[in-house]
């Protein structure tokens, strides 16, 4: 017997393209440009906040029932206002407004107080207006902070608060008291709220029926319920203080 082949056509296979996962490119995200809160000098910002606390703390309610409404509102120049809160550290009312007076006479008027004229007088010379040593060097940072473009009166106004907190601190001279007075009075900012500050402090004490001062921590807890608006809360802090005559001592305040 002979063998038959039966021939087949020949089929071309065709290849299996094995498709891969390319990688997803990740583009980095920019997050959005923090936020600025309206500050409280604002139309309507102000009874927000009072609606909110009367809300929010029963306790301090009653407060603001209590004594006339905070009023925020200055034409001052944020420069102007922390050569201010230099000036002011550590001593009365009377005596920081005396110097503070003729510091400006230093000045054909205080629009006239810039970076620039500030350094043209030296640290010597600020000392003879009597502003101490230390602080006429902590108002040269200052000024050559603006003038060099670290800082400036529109860049501060557009900051959200970490960032002003961080700026601000690194300027000789201005801690963290000094950044939230400056915040709440000048930029008027509704929700600083300065746990250091001894009088707003004791206002929390009283207010709260506390066996002593609370830490800073312990504010944080305490005053949470007062956010966004915990600014308007120390005001009345202070004023409550004020009432009871139980202020610490009579350095400048909060006024």
């Amino acid at each position: 017997l002979t063998s038959s082949k039966i021939p087949f056509p020949v089929k071309k296979v065709p290849k299996l393209t094995i498709k891969t996962k390319q990688p997803h490119l990740h583009l980095p995200v920019t997050p959005p440009p923090p936020t600025i809160p309206k500050p409280l000098s604002s139309h309507g910002e102000l009874q927000s906040a009072l609606n909110h606390l009367r809300s929010a703390d029963p306790l301090l309610s009653t407060i603001i029932n209590t004594f006339p409404s905070p009023q925020f509102s200055t034409n001052i120049t944020p420069f102007f206002s922390l050569i201010k809160s230099i000036i002011s550290q550590q001593l009365s009312n009377k005596a920081a407004s005396s110097i503070e007076n003729r510091f400006i006479s230093l000045f054909q008027n205080q629009s006239s107080i810039l970076p620039d004229a500030v350094l043209s007088f030296s640290p010597n010379h600020l000392r003879q207006v009597g502003i101490s040593g230390p602080k006429a060097t902590y108002i040269h940072d200052l000024s050559s902070k603006y003038a060099n473009g670290f800082l400036s009166d529109s860049s501060i106004l557009e900051m959200d608060d970490e960032t002003l907190y961080e700026k601000l601190t690194s300027v000789k001279g201005i801690g963290p008291w000094s950044v939230h007075m400056f915040m709440i009075f000048t930029l008027h900012r509704p929700d600083v709220l300065p746990v250091g500050d001894l009088v707003v402090r004791r206002g929390v004490e009283k207010l709260y029926g506390l066996k002593g001062l609370p830490s800073p921590s312990q504010m944080e807890v305490l005053c949470h319920k007062w956010k966004p608006y915990r600014s308007v809360g120390s005001w009345y802090m202070y004023r409550f203080v004020e009432a009871k005559g139980v202020l610490p001592n009579p350095t400048t305040t909060l006024c």
